[in-house]
């Protein structure tokens, strides 16, 4: 008798969490909306630090970007001093709104827990992911994803300079590789103003928290299992001419936070 009444208890508690996701998936029926250009991307090379979150540097960064028409392409190449590498490319639209048309990521190197090749084609809906199991085998998975006119990857400090200051909430959606092809969606919070200097002089600039939300049962059991993806963090200087600072978080499913800040040329 025992025994059925705690089978049953159980079957309750599953039934419960299917139903909670259901819920969850029918009243989030919003369609989604691409950011507004406000300020127009330009010809752009920068050079980036990354490091640990105790602040040694792990890696050496350049953003390029250039311009043809309304079309943008930018590329973020981070070299470790352990030899990995992380390389991602990106092109999307600014004409009237931020459209992401193809994301290429590709993660190699000891620093990473398996080597990862994500391609990302926005206007097909072609997701395919090159990586290697625990053993080394290769593996291939591609997929045709109805892909959201969010869609923010390699974007999303771009997407965060184009919003109206007094956006506190934003939700974007983005490709991961888990390594099948999935979509999930960020949860991006204004977490207030930080002062920040410049030699004598004081700024401010906004952070921003980003959750990832991963949606259906997957969502409602991975922080009741602790394996929820951690937070990421944006820093954004508003004004006139909005910029990039520095982020914080994992580069790639379950890694550790690591630091991504702008670095001055040093000369000798």
């Amino acid at each position: 008798m025992l025994n059925r009444i705690r089978d049953g208890l159980v079957w309750l508690g599953v039934v419960g969490v299917l139903l909670f996701c259901a819920a969850r998936a029918v009243s989030d029926t919003r369609a989604p909306t691409p950011v507004t250009v406000r300020y127009v991307e330009g010809l752009l090379h920068g050079f980036l630090l990354m490091r640990t979150t105790d602040g040694n540097i792990i890696a050496e960064g350049d953003w390029l970007q250039t311009v043809h028409g309304d079309q943008v392409t930018t590329r973020l190449v981070f070299h470790f001093k352990d030899g990995s590498l992380q390389d991602e490319t990106t092109v999307f639209s600014q004409r009237k709104q931020l459209r992401l048309l193809s994301n290429h990521l590709i993660q190699k190197g000891p620093a990473f827990k398996t080597p990862m090749d994500l391609t990302v084609d926005g206007v097909t809906g072609n997701v395919t992911v090159h990586s290697a199991d625990d053993k080394g085998k290769a593996n291939e998975a591609t997929e045709r994803l109805n892909l959201p006119a969010d869609l923010a990857n390699g974007m999303v400090p771009t997407l965060l300079k184009n919003l109206p200051s007094s956006t506190t909430q934003l939700s974007l959606s983005m490709v991961i590789a888990t390594p099948k092809p999935r979509l999930i969606k960020l949860a991006i919070s204004a977490a207030g103003e930080e002062p920040f200097a410049i030699g004598p002089s004081t700024y401010k600039a906004v952070h921003y928290v980003v959750r990832v939300e991963l949606g259906g049962v997957a969502g409602v059991v991975a922080p009741l299992v602790g394996k929820h993806p951690q937070d990421s963090h944006i820093w954004i200087m508003g004004g006139t001419a909005p910029t990039f600072l520095k982020s914080e978080g994992p580069q790639f499913e379950g890694g550790p936070s690591w630091r991504i800040e702008l670095a001055s040329p040093s000369w000798p």
